[in-house]
């Protein structure tokens, strides 16, 4: 038998996600890597799921919202005059940061735009939504000391999707 997914292993996966109706809204063909059980970014409910399995497996999980990318919070969305946005965020998927009087940042994306009217959201685009992912394992290999420390691998991999924190660094 093969090298399971365990602690400390790095895992190279492609993935495929769809909302609750089964519409793919999200897939990712280019292997991205994570380090197992070292409490990173990876969603901790996929990251169970694929515990165990092995280079090959495609494992379907369904995560509800509360396990994935949280409740949507009506509180993080406004909107605003067109006007009072400069011009190179007039447009549905532009990315603003944001920073608040602690210092922390925050991502938020234009939704929408209707008339003159410009929505912003800083939710995860996934926020509120039960999704299933189908995740197929390429690779597994012992993660290196330093890997292990800085909960990545030391190749540039992205793995945005599975963090919860839209623009959080790695």
């Amino acid at each position: 038998m093969g090298t399971s997914v365990t602690k400390n292993k790095l895992v190279t996966i492609t993935y495929l996600v769809r909302g609750e109706d089964g519409v793919t809204i999200e897939q990712n063909d280019v292997p991205v890597g994570y380090i197992h059980g070292v409490g990173s970014d990876f969603l901790s409910a996929l990251e169970n799921a694929l515990d165990g399995h092995t280079v090959g497996d495609i494992v379907k999980v369904t995560i509800p919202p509360e396990d994935a990318f949280g409740e949507h919070d009506p509180e993080l969305s406004f909107s605003d005059s067109i006007k009072n946005v400069p011009e190179e965020f007039r447009y549905v998927g532009a990315q603003a940061q944001f920073q608040n009087e602690e210092g922390d940042e925050k991502t938020f994306i234009v939704s929408k735009i209707e008339g003159d009217t410009l929505t912003l959201d800083g939710n995860h685009p996934f926020a509120g939504k039960t999704i299933q992912f189908e995740v197929t394992i390429h690779d597994i290999r012992d993660a290196s000391e330093e890997e292990i420390a800085n909960k990545a691998p030391t190749q540039a991999y992205d793995v945005d999707v599975m963090d919860p924190t839209p623009g959080a660094p790695h």
